[in-house]
C-alpha cells in the first residue's frame, strides 16, 4: 500500500501546486500556443517519470528508433490499464494528445491538463460525437502538427496477457485521412502494476515496442480496407512475443 499512497499523494500535489504553473502557461497560450504546448508537454512528461518511480515501474523500450521525428504520427496501442498513458507519454518529444473516454472531464484539474496537452474526449456510446472528433483531429494533424495516442479496442482489456480485443476500424481515419503514418505500440504487462491487485501498486517491469511506421497512402485501396486488422495482428504478434520474452 506504500506505493500506492506515495502515488495518489504524488498525483494530488502535482495537480494543486501545478495551478500557478497552469496559469502562466495559458497565458503563454494567448500569444503562442506552439510554446504552451511544449512547456506542458515537458512538464507532464516528467511528473508521469516520477510517477513510474514512485510506482516502482521499469521501463523497457523497444523500436523508439523507428518514431518519424520531422512529422506528426498516429500512436495506436493496445490498453490494459492506467498505467499504458503514464508509461507512454513519457517517452513523448512532441506534443501528443490522447483520445481518452468523455468520463475523464468530469475529474476537476486532472481534465484541464489533459486538455493542455492536447487530450480529446470521446463519448464512446455517441456515434455522431466520435465522427466529429475524429474530424477535429485529422485538422489539428495537418494544421497543427499534433500527434495522437488512439487505444483502438475501445476500452481497457481485462484479458490475459497478450491478448487484443478487436479494433474499431474507424479509428484509423485519422491516418488515412491527414497522411500522417501509424506507429502501431504494443504495451505489455502495465495490468500488473495496479489493475491486476487493486488497490496495491507492485513494482513491475514493462515493454513498450514501437513498430515499423505504417503509411496508409502508401497501401493499396484493398489494404486500406483492412488497415485496422493490419495494425491489431502487427500488435498481437509482437505482444506475443514479448509475453514469452523473445522480443
Amino acid at each position: 500500500m506504500i506505493r500506492f499512497i506515495l502515488c495518489i499523494s504524488f498525483v494530488v500535489l502535482f495537480l494543486i501546486l501545478a495551478i500557478p504553473v497552469g496559469f502562466v502557461f495559458f497565458i503563454i497560450g494567448l500569444f503562442d500556443r506552439h510554446k504552451k504546448d511544449m512547456a506542458s508537454m515537458v512538464l507532464v512528461r516528467q511528473a508521469f517519470r516520477i510517477l513510474l518511480f514512485l510506482a516502482g515501474t521499469r521501463l523497457k523500450i523497444i523500436g523508439e528508433e523507428k518514431i518519424p521525428r520531422d512529422e506528426p504520427v498516429l500512436y495506436v496501442a493496445n490498453h490494459r490499464s492506467f498505467f499504458d498513458i503514464v508509461s507512454t507519454d513519457s517517452r513523448v518529444f512532441a506534443p501528443t494528445g490522447y483520445i481518452a473516454k468523455k468520463e475523464l472531464l468530469k475529474v476537476p484539474l486532472l481534465s484541464w491538463w489533459m486538455k493542455n496537452i492536447r487530450c480529446e474526449f470521446l463519448d464512446r456510446k455517441d456515434v455522431r460525437q466520435g465522427l466529429e472528433i475524429i474530424i477535429s483531429c485529422i485538422k489539428k494533424v495537418k494544421e497543427e502538427k499534433i500527434s495522437y495516442y488512439i487505444f483502438p479496442e475501445g476500452t481497457r482489456n481485462d484479458g490475459g496477457e497478450g491478448t487484443l480485443l478487436p479494433f474499431h476500424e474507424g479509428s484509423m481515419k485519422i491516418a488515412e485521412k491527414s497522411g500522417c503514418p501509424i506507429v502501431p505500440v504494443a504495451i505489455s504487462n502495465t495490468n500488473e502494476i495496479l489493475e491486476a491487485h487493486f488497490p496495491r501498486i507492485v513494482a513491475t517491469a514493462v515493454v513498450i515496442e514501437y513498430c515499423d511506421p505504417i503509411y496508409p497512402g502508401e497501401l493499396s485501396k484493398e489494404d486500406r480496407k483492412q488497415l485496422g486488422l493490419k495494425v491489431h495482428d502487427i500488435i498481437l504478434e509482437k505482444l506475443a512475443n514479448n509475453k514469452t520474452g523473445t522480443p
